[in-house]
């Protein structure tokens, strides 16, 4: 290959190995077609390639948009239609772009990249899981699950893929995880970690526009569907379950001329949503041996949402809300202040209303309601870390500079280190050469951001925590397995634990 890359030559000054917790795929559309072909049959594949392709002939990534490219200029005015990507992969660096859709060239180029050992997500499966129609959701899954298989197995010592599994319904994901892991082999699922709904009123009364009118159903927290019966199958079969799922379209990300703007934060404000909600909604208390990988949002959104936890917990939990009860306010003491300090039309307004408390109270609570951290059983702050900082795990791309705030034990409530995940995210827009990757990771040690420590958590321990804690069979067989086998035995954990 001739001169070792930077890359290479940091790799080669580590004491641990490199495991990429993100990297892509690009799929091979018409190989894709003919797996969809033999899952589904000609009809729903005809409707398929109809759907998601444009008016150019090409393949719109962004058809969950709503059909942009076929639509007038007005068109997109009058139903607001959200502009999706494009140009979405990298075309100059041709090598790059062929390494990113053939397992065997990445396979041969990982010591150039200075990786050991990459976990690949899909990049069209993006938006299948995601597709309101249940037949074509589930078939297409179905069909890139089975090819993804079938690209990566030869290559299993150095790469893993995600499959894609669809959330409409508890039942369809875990028939789609039960078909995964138990007859395709698969060890990592990517979860669509949001499901847009209808608003029922609106799907009734008004079905023609129903799909303007939806509401963001989060899987945990307020769902349609009770999905433990999901987590507790991803526990049955030993799967961490990955979110990657992004918010274009949400609330101010609906610009309709321009991509960057709906892009920039949507995978942190999707992955908050996610982590929210799971937290909130106890499924990170009933299922404590559960991880889950929250990717490509960065680190940043997790460092302020953990510290707005305790915050808001120390401030608003069930025994806090009592000096906020409305039955605690001294009503004589009141209208005698207002009487000695309230200006003329102050004091008039008082002496009619005087026993009124609607001005401070406008509802009847039902206090056997008001603890919202009930589901998740919050008893004291430590529990916060516990039930979100020790489950999660944040993507992070090797430019993040929020990576050294998970690693801020002096600003993060309780000292805590948050667990960020190196993702080379090999194969989007923002790599302009997989070979500076890890080059690019290690400037946060070079800049003195992090130390030697930090990295190896963010390189190595982390993401083999976040898939080998719950399958500890996870790394068997790969590059990494002896590495992984020493991280795993209890005496080098609590070693690794205090040097840390």
């Amino acid at each position: 290959m001739g001169q070792s890359t930077k890359s290479e030559k940091i790799h080669a000054s580590l004491k641990h190995p490199v495991i990429d917790g993100d990297g892509h795929v690009i799929e091979y559309r018409p190989l894709f077609e003919d797996y969809l072909l033999e899952v589904a049959g000609r009809e729903l594949t005809d409707r398929w390639r109809k759907q998601n392709l444009d008016a150019r002939g090409g393949y719109n990534q962004g058809s969950q948009a709503g059909g942009w490219y076929s639509q007038s200029e007005q068109d997109r005015v009058d139903r607001r239609t959200v502009r999706p990507p494009f140009w979405a992969t990298p075309t100059r660096n041709t090598r790059d772009l062929a390494t990113a859709m053939m397992p065997k060239l990445l396979a041969e180029r990982m010591d150039e990249i200075g990786i050991d050992y990459s976990i690949i997500y899909p990049t069209m499966g993006l938006f299948m899981p995601r597709d309101p129609n249940s037949e074509l959701r589930q078939a297409t899954c179905r069909a890139l699950n089975r090819m993804l298989a079938d690209l990566f197995r030869p290559h299993a010592r150095r790469m893993t893929p995600a499959a894609a599994i669809p959330m409409h319904t508890p039942a369809e994901a875990v028939e789609e995880l039960d078909y995964c892991v138990k007859t395709l082999g698969y060890k990592v699922a990517m979860i669509a970690g949001h499901v847009r709904r209808p608003v029922p009123k609106v799907a009734r009364e008004a079905p023609a526009v129903a799909g303007l009118a939806q509401w963001v159903d989060n899987l945990a927290l307020d769902s349609l569907h009770d999905y433990d019966p999901f987590w507790q199958r991803c526990v049955d079969l030993k799967i961490s379950p990955t979110v990657h799922t992004g918010s274009m379209g949400w609330g101010s990300r609906t610009s309709i001329s321009n991509y960057n703007f709906n892009h920039i934060g949507h995978f942190a404000a999707a992955n908050e949503v996610s982590a929210k909600a799971l937290f909130f909604g106890g499924v990170t208390r009933r299922f404590p041996t559960l991880k889950f990988g929250l990717l490509e949002g960065g680190v940043g959104w997790a460092s302020s949402l953990y510290a707005d936890l305790v915050g808001h917990w120390e401030k608003r939990n069930r025994k806090a809300l009592e000096r906020l009860d409305p039955a605690n306010l001294d009503l004589k003491l009141f209208l005698e202040l207002a009487d000695k300090y309230g200006d003329e039309r102050f004091r008039s307004k008082v002496q009619v209303n005087g026993d009124d408390r609607a001005w401070i109270e406008r509802s009847t609570e039902d206090r056997g309601k008001i603890d919202e951290w009930s589901r998740c059983q919050i008893e004291r702050k430590e529990d916060i870390r516990t039930l979100f900082a020790d489950p999660f795990y944040f993507g992070c791309e090797a430019d993040d500079s929020s990576v050294p705030g998970a690693f801020n034990h002096r600003l993060n409530p309780m000292g805590t280190k948050l667990k960020a995940i190196f993702s080379s995210d090999i194969g989007h827009w923002d790599v302009e050469d997989i070979g500076e990757v890890l080059e690019e990771a290690y400037e946060l040690v070079e800049h003195k951001h992090i130390d030697e420590s930090d990295f190896r958590a963010f390189t190595f321990t982390n993401i083999a925590e976040l898939h080998g804690s719950l399958n500890r069979d996870f790394f068997k067989g790969t590059a990494v397995e002896d590495a992984v086998t020493a991280l795993q035995r209890p005496d080098f954990a609590s070693k690794a634990q205090a040097a840390e």
